[in-house]
C-alpha cells in the first residue's frame, strides 16, 4: 500500500473484500503491506479505506485457486478531510493508471487480454475491441488509431520507450504477427489514443505504456500452458523467506508448422520463441531496484517450388528468408527522498535485427539473388523523473531521457535494367535525442482537474526539435456524469531509413537528399463526455480533431507518397517537409463491467483521414476507412455442484468496418516493368470491400483445492469470411489478382496454474 505520487508506505490501511458478507477485511502493517487467507474464488471488489486518503476501490479482481493474488495498491490524498463516503465500486474502472492523463485513456486489464475472442494473450489484438482502433491486417497486430499510420504507436514499459515486443516486426514498423510479451507478466496498464500529457513524447497517435507485476514473494507459483501454436511456461516466487523480493519469469516456444498441416496458411516455415522476466529487488536503505527484460527470436522460409509445371503463379518461384529479432534489458531504481519527493531512474538497452534474403528460381532450375537486406538498431537510454507533491491540490512530475542510436542499413537488390544486385544502401551510423519534459496537476476544486505541461525533443543528427505544450480539464457535473478537453502538439522522429537514402546530383556525387527532414508534428484537440448509466453501465462519446503538418511527401511531383501512408521500412526516395494531413471523428463506447457474470462493450467511430500532397490535393490516407463498428462480449456460467463447480465462458467480438483505401494498378507498365505498378495520380480513389470478421472463445474453468484448469478454444473469423487485402500484379499470368487476408484459425489451448 503506497502513496500514489511518493511511494511512500501507508500502514494502517483498511483493506476488505466489499462484496463478501460478512465483509472479509484486514489492516496493512507497517511496511505497508497485507494479506487476507481463504477468500473465495471468483471475482472480487477490493476496497481501501484509509484516514487522510480517497477510499480506493478495485472492482472485478478475479482470484483463482490455482495462485495467490498479488495487488499493488496506490492512493490519493483528500483535498479535505471530510466525513466518509461510499464509492461505487465500478466507477473506478474507468480511471486511468497515470493519474496525470485525463483525456482519450483506457485501462486495460490482463484477465481482458486473456478473455477476449482471439485476442490470444496480445494486448495489441485486444485493443481492437476499442473505439478508433482498427486492425490493418489480420496477420500482424498493427493497429490503425484515429486513421493515422500504425507508426504512429509507441510502446513503453516502466515508463520508458522500447522497441516494438512483437514477433516478425519489420523496421520502423509498431506491430508485427504476434506479440512477445505473455499476460503473465502484466500487471493493468493503459492505452492512449490522443492528446497524451507533457511525459509522453516521439508518438503521433497513441501510447501503449505497459506495466510489469511483481511475481509472488510468499510462495513459488508455476503456469504450464500448451495450444496449436506452441509451449507457454511461467514461475515466479521468492528468492528467500527473509526476504521481500521476488522473480517472475516466463518462455514460450511455439511454431506454426503444426496449424498449417490442417489450415491453408501458406507453405512457409514458421517459429518463434520468447523470455521475459521482471525481478524486484527491494532494499532497506536504498530503496528499490527491478531487473526486467524481453527478447524474442522469429524466423520465416518458404522454399520455391522446384517443379516449374506446378507455377501457377510468379511467387512459387521464390525462395526467401525472413528473420526478425528483437529484445530489451532494463534496470529501474525508485527512491523516496522525502515526504514529498519521489526519484525514478531507469537504464535501458535494447535491440532490432532484420534480414531477409530472397532468391528466384530461373527457368533452368537455378536461383537468382534477387534481395538481401539487414536492420540493425541499437538504443541506449537513460531516464530519470521526480515527483514532488506539493500538497494534496498540486503535482508536480518533470523528467529527462536521453538516448544514443545506434544503426546500420544494409540493401541489396535486384536491378532489372542492369540485370544484376546492385546496393542501394550502405550504412552504419548513430545519433542521439533528448527529450525533457515538466507536468503540473492542479486539483483545482473537488470537481475540477487541470494538467498543463511542455515537451521537449530533439535529434542530434540534424539539429531538428519541437517544443510542445500540453493541456486538459476534467470536470465531474456529478458522481456519474464527467467532461473532459484535451490539447497537445505532439511530433515524432522518422524512421531512421528515411533520414539515409541517397541520390546522385547532376555532377555525380552521392548525397542524402532526406538528412534535414524536420520531426512530424501534430495539434490533438480531443472533448469528451462521460456517463455512468448504471453503476456497472458506462457510456463514453469523444470528439476530437487532429492537424498534422511538416509531413514528409515526396519531392517528385508524379509521386503522391506521403509517410503518413507507410506501413512499415522507410522510403528511399528524396523527401520534403511540405505535407499536411487531418484526422477528425467522433468516437462512442457503452460498456458493461462484469455485472453478474456478463460483460460487453460496443464501440463506433465514425471519422474522415486525409493528407495533401505534393501538388496541393487533398486525398484520402490509406486508412480511411470512415467508420468501425465493434462488438465485444461474453458471460460466464457455473455448472454447480453437480458438474465440480467448473465454469462455462462464452465470448464473441464481431468487426465491421470500412475498408482500406486502394489504389489501381497500372496494368501497361507492370507487365513491362514485371512488378507492380499503380496510377500514382489515382492514389488511394478506390476502396477495398467492407471488413467484416466474427471470433469466439469458448472456455471451461475448474477450481480445484490447488490448481487451477483452464481448456480453451479460440476461432478467429469463425465465418470463414474472405476479406480482401488488396490487389497484386502477377508476372506469370499478366493479371490482377486479389490477396485475401487470414481464414479461419482455430486455437485449441489447455493451461493450468498451480
Amino acid at each position: 500500500m503506497v502513496d500514489e505520487i511518493t511511494q511512500s508506505t501507508l500502514p494502517g490501511a483498511t483493506v476488505v473484500v466489499a462484496d463478501l458478507d460478512p465483509v472479509m477485511g484486514v489492516n496493512a502493517d507497517m511496511n505497508g503491506t497485507f494479506r487476507l487467507d481463504k477468500v473465495p474464488v471468483g471475482y472480487h471488489t477490493i476496497k481501501v479505506v484509509m484516514m487522510g486518503y480517497e477510499d480506493l476501490v478495485r472492482p472485478n479482481v478475479l482470484l483463482n485457486s490455482g495462485k495467490e493474488l498479488v495487488l499493488m495498491l496506490a492512493l490519493r490524498e483528500k483535498l479535505v478531510q471530510v466525513k466518509e463516503v461510499t464509492i461505487t465500486a465500478e466507477l473506478e474502472k474507468q480511471k486511468a493508471i497515470n493519474e496525470m492523463s485525463l483525456v482519450s485513456t483506457r485501462t486495460f486489464s490482463v484477465e481482458e487480454t486473456q478473455k477476449f475472442a482471439a485476442a490470444v494473450n496480445d494486448p495489441a489484438r485486444m485493443v481492437s475491441s476499442f473505439a478508433g482502433v482498427l486492425s490493418t491486417d489480420d496477420g500482424n497486430n498493427n493497429v490503425s488509431i484515429r486513421g493515422n499510420s500504425p507508426n504512429g504507436l509507441q510502446w513503453r514499459m516502466e515508463g520508458v520507450e522500447i522497441p516494438s515486443p512483437n514477433h516478425f516486426a519489420f523496421p520502423g514498423t509498431a506491430g508485427g504477427g504476434v506479440s512477445i510479451l505473455s499476460a503473465q507478466l502484466l500487471s493493468n496498464s493503459d492505452f492512449l489514443t490522443g492528446a497524451f500529457n507533457a511525459e509522453y513524447g516521439n508518438a503521433l497517435s497513441g501510447v501503449f505504456d505497459l506495466k510489469l507485476r511483481k511475481g509472488n514473494n510468499e510462495k513459488n507459483e508455476f503456469t504450464f500452458q500448451a495450444n496449436l501454436l506452441g509451449l507457454d511456461v511461467a514461475t515466479e516466487g521468492p528468492f528467500s523467506k527473509n526476504y521481500n523480493g521476488s522473480y517472475l519469469i516466463n518462455y514460450r516456444y511455439s511454431t506454426l508448422t503444426m496449424i498449417t498441416k490442417f489450415l491453408d496458411l501458406g507453405d512457409a516455415i514458421t517459429d518463434f520463441q520468447d523470455l521475459s522476466f521482471n525481478l524486484f529487488l527491494p532494499t532497506n536503505k536504498f530503496g528499490q531496484f527491478t531487473i526486467f527484460g524481453f527478447g524474442g527470436l522469429s524466423s520465416q522460409d518458404y522454399e520455391a517450388t522446384k517443379d516449374s509445371s506446378k507455377w501457377e503463379e510468379e511467387y512459387e518461384r521464390f525462395t526467401s528468408d525472413f528473420v526478425s529479432n528483437t529484445g530489451a534489458v532494463g534496470i529501474t531504481h525508485s527512491l523516496r527522498l522525502s515526504k514529498k519527493l519521489f526519484l525514478r531512474t531507469a537504464v535501458v538497452t535494447s535491440k532490432f535485427e532484420n534480414k531477409y534474403k530472397e532468391k528466384r528460381l530461373s527457368d533452368f532450375y537455378e536461383f537468382e539473388n534477387r534481395e538481401d537486406s539487414k536492420t540493425v538498431n541499437d538504443r541506449y537510454l537513460i531516464s530519470t523523473n521526480l515527483n514532488y507533491k506539493v500538497n494534496a491540490r498540486n503535482v508536480i512530475k518533470s523528467g529527462i531521457v536521453l538516448s544514443a542510436l545506434k544503426y546500420s542499413i544494409y540493401e541489396n537488390s535486384f536491378d532489372a535494367e542492369v540485370d544484376s544486385m546492385v546496393t542501394s544502401l550502405d550504412i552504419v551510423n548513430s545519433t542521439n535525442s533528448i527529450q525533457a519534459y515538466s507536468t503540473w496537476m492542479n486539483r483545482v476544486t473537488k470537481k475540477l482537474t487541470s494538467q498543463v505541461g511542455i515537451h521537449y525533443i530533439g535529434l542530434a543528427l540534424n539539429n531538428s526539435f519541437s517544443i510542445e505544450p500540453r493541456v486538459s480539464f476534467s470536470y465531474d457535473l456529478s458522481e456519474q456524469n464527467t467532461l473532459s478537453i484535451g490539447y497537445g502538439l505532439h511530433s515524432q522522429i522518422q524512421p531512421l531509413g528515411i533520414y539515409f537514402a541517397e541520390a546522385m546530383d547532376s555532377s555525380g556525387n552521392i548525397y542524402r537528399p532526406n538528412e534535414k527532414l524536420e520531426l512530424t508534428k501534430s495539434h490533438h484537440f480531443v472533448f469528451g463526455y462521460n456517463q455512468f448509466l448504471k453503476p456497472w453501465l458506462h457510456f463514453k462519446v469523444e470528439l476530437y480533431y487532429q492537424y498534422l503538418f511538416d509531413v514528409p511527401i515526396s519531392t517528385d511531383t508524379s509521386n503522391s507518397f506521403s509517410v503518413l501512408n507507410l506501413r512499415d521500412g522507410y522510403y528511399p526516395e528524396a523527401l520534403t517537409n511540405d505535407g499536411l494531413g487531418n484526422n477528425y471523428g467522433l468516437e462512442l463506447s457503452i460498456e458493461q463491467f462484469i455485472h453478474h457474470d456478463l460483460y460487453f462493450l460496443f464501440s463506433s467511430s465514425i471519422y474522415e483521414s486525409k493528407y495533401r500532397d505534393n501538388v496541393g490535393k487533398w486525398r484520402n490516407t490509406l486508412y480511411n476507412g470512415n467508420y468501425t463498428f465493434t462488438f465485444t462480449g461474453g458471460k460466464e456460467i457455473t455448472t454447480g455442484s453437480k458438474f465440480k463447480n467448473r465454469i462455462i465462458g462464452l465470448n464473441i467480438k464481431v468487426i465491421y468496418a470500412g475498408g482500406l483505401r486502394t489504389t489501381p494498378i497500372d496494368v501497361e507498365k507492370s507487365m513491362a516493368e514485371e512488378s507492380t505498378y499503380y496510377f500514382e495520380k489515382q492514389a488511394f480513389t478506390g476502396q477495398n470491400p467492407a471488413y467484416f470478421r466474427t471470433d469466439i472463445r469458448i472456455s471451461m474453468k475448474r477450481n480445484r483445492p490447488k490448481a487451477t484448469h483452464i481448456l480453451s478454444l479460440d476461432v478467429q473469423n469463425v465465418t470463414n469470411q474472405m476479406n480482401v487485402f488488396g490487389d497484386y500484379f502477377d508476372v506469370k499470368s499478366g493479371k490482377v489478382k486479389t490477396y485475401y487476408q487470414t481464414p479461419l484459425i482455430p486455437i485449441l489451448g489447455y493451461r493450468i496454474e498451480f
